[in-house]
């Protein structure tokens, strides 16, 4: 039932946005079980969450139509929600384009230039600022989203030339040593 309300959430947060014309992305968890599912659908793993990049503005103006589509707005530890819940864990997290997520990350969240459709119509992230993203959060949850994009093949150690030195190391390093 979680998944379902997951999936419910993810869909009413992009539908809100898309119809106020706001540009968005799903990045996280999210975009990276519809970039694994491209490959091999069994090997999609679930997450608890949805997170959005929006640009500063996109922020702004989704504050109304997402209130009235029955999240409220709450910012904790500078961190961008919309809750339709209690639980901060299941909440849509919004990161700002073009903006670093913390003062010591290697590079900022990405712009909006690009975004790609899933198979259900939302924006997603694509694959490739979605790898820079997860290389630059490095969390233990980003390392296992990494790993299952290498284990379906959609890393191959050629993505490795176009990375921030840091970067690179660390998905070297998943590469030769996944465990």
């Amino acid at each position: 039932m979680a998944q379902e309300a997951l999936k419910a959430r993810l869909l009413k947060a992009t539908s809100t946005v898309d119809s106020a014309g706001i540009r968005y992305a799903v990045i996280g968890g999210n975009a990276v079980a519809e970039h694994v599912a491209r490959i091999d659908p069994a090997a999609v793993r679930t997450t608890a969450d949805v997170d959005l990049l929006v640009s500063e503005s996109g922020l702004d103006s989704a504050k109304i139509p997402m209130e009235k589509a029955g999240f409220k707005y709450r910012k904790a530890e500078g961190v961008h929600l919309f809750m339709d819940t209690d639980s901060v864990r299941s909440a849509v997290h919004v990161i700002v384009a073009g903006r670093k997520v913390r003062s010591d990350y290697v590079e900022p969240a990405p712009e909006l230039d690009e975004i790609e459709r899933s198979s259900e119509g939302f924006a997603v992230i694509p694959l490739h600022q979605l790898v820079v993203m997860k290389l630059t959060s490095f969390r233990d949850k980003d390392r296992t989203h990494l790993r299952d994009m290498i284990d379906v093949g959609l890393l191959p150690a050629d993505h490795l030339h176009a990375l921030h030195p840091v970067l690179r190391d660390r998905l070297q390093m998943l590469i030769e040593n996944p465990e």
